[in-house]
């Protein structure tokens, strides 16, 4: 993996935070950092879906397939494939 260098400017509060948490898991800053973003992604993918499931149930379908079938249509029209 090709990775590319970021300036970011954080006050003491939230480097002394990023630290602690860096230490805690026994990892660089880098990949703790990194490790962050992905999870907000993914919380951010999750909570989109969410939203997606509940305009679905307002429609008021007959029809409502399966979760498994229903969870592959939201994916196919709202991601995995990203935010935007």
């Amino acid at each position: 993996m090709r990775t590319e260098r970021l300036d970011v400017r954080l006050d003491r509060e939230h480097r002394q935070k990023l630290m602690e948490l860096a230490a805690e898991q026994g990892a660089p800053v880098s990949e703790t950092v990194r490790r962050l973003i992905d999870r907000a992604y993914e919380d951010t993918l999750r909570a989109r879906r969410r939203r997606a499931a509940q305009e679905l149930a307002r429609l008021e379908t007959e029809d409502v397939p399966d979760p498994p079938i229903l969870s592959r249509q939201l994916e196919d029209a709202h991601g995995p494939g990203g935010l935007s």
